[in-house]
């Protein structure tokens, strides 16, 4: 698909401080897991002209080149994997989109409901950012290599080397500017209940001193967690105001992960954190 098509995917269409609906979902019938999975790769394999496209430039050293057709795809294949495992009945509402810096990086910290987090953030900001993955994922490089072009971080979980060394990259990483989401309670909770947060997972923002902007997911487990399988249901995404963390001292550090939490655990309906 040549980049016109891509700028054609369904926007945001966003008014100041209101939930609005960010995309009209046509599919009638509801998508089964499998479908939906083989249709995904489908797509990517028809986009592998663009994906080697960035890899070259990124050889070439034209990042801002790389960079800018990672932007206008990215997106629109968040929306597509939206639009694809939900059905017209499904709403995905965004609030405070206002609330994100225009310019440079930022890290963003969300709870965790479901599979399509990610994506969700993505369609509903409008921006590429990166997250950290296991390491496993490498051995599918369909995925794979977008996910390096979104400068996403590979993990194995049971190397500590390892982890340290990735750990290292994604603050270099912020650093040079790109954006990351994280999920500090390192699973997805299937429900609407938020799990308390790992404070370690903080240190990407304190090392490279970048605004912490939370997000509020409320609802995604509905389309895939809560039945086994793809349903449609209503999501609200919400940005709030960023939380800055250049020049804290460690006190005002550790005060941190308690007040992301509560800023978020406040726009989810009648929650309680579990352990």
């Amino acid at each position: 698909m040549i980049l016109a098509q891509l700028a054609s995917f369904p926007r945001c269409s966003l008014r100041h401080g209101e939930f609005t609906d960010i995309m009209p979902l046509k599919r009638k019938q509801n998508m089964t897991f499998g479908c939906a999975a083989l249709k995904i790769a489908i797509y990517l394999i028809k986009h592998q002209k663009i994906k080697r496209q960035c890899f070259r430039l990124e050889k070439q050293g034209k990042l801002s080149d790389r960079d800018a057709i990672v932007q206008k795809y990215v997106p629109g294949w968040a929306t597509y994997v939206i639009d694809l495992v939900g059905s017209k009945k499904t709403v995905v509402n965004v609030k405070g989109i206002e609330n994100i810096p225009n310019e440079g990086n930022v890290v963003f910290v969300a709870n965790h409901q479901g599979y399509l987090d990610i994506p969700l953030i993505i369609s509903s900001s409008g921006r590429v950012m990166g997250f950290i993955a296991k390491y496993e994922i490498l051995r599918i490089p369909l995925l794979s290599g977008w996910m390096k072009l979104m400068q996403c971080v590979f993990l194995k979980r049971k190397s500590p080397h390892q982890s340290v060394e990735a750990m290292n990259k994604a603050v270099d990483t912020i650093k040079k500017g790109y954006s990351l989401v994280i999920f500090p309670e390192g699973h997805r909770s299937r429900s609407n209940e938020i799990k308390e947060f790992h404070p370690g997972s903080f240190k990407l923002a304190f090392r490279s001193e970048s605004p912490i902007v939370p997000v509020t997911i409320d609802g995604s487990y509905h389309l895939y967690e809560e039945n086994k399988k793809p349903m449609p249901g209503t999501v609200n995404i919400t940005f709030h105001p960023p939380v800055i963390t250049a020049g804290l001292t460690r006190t005002q550090q550790n005060e941190i992960p308690d007040k992301v939490f509560n800023i978020i655990k406040a726009a989810l309906p009648q929650v309680t954190a579990s352990n």
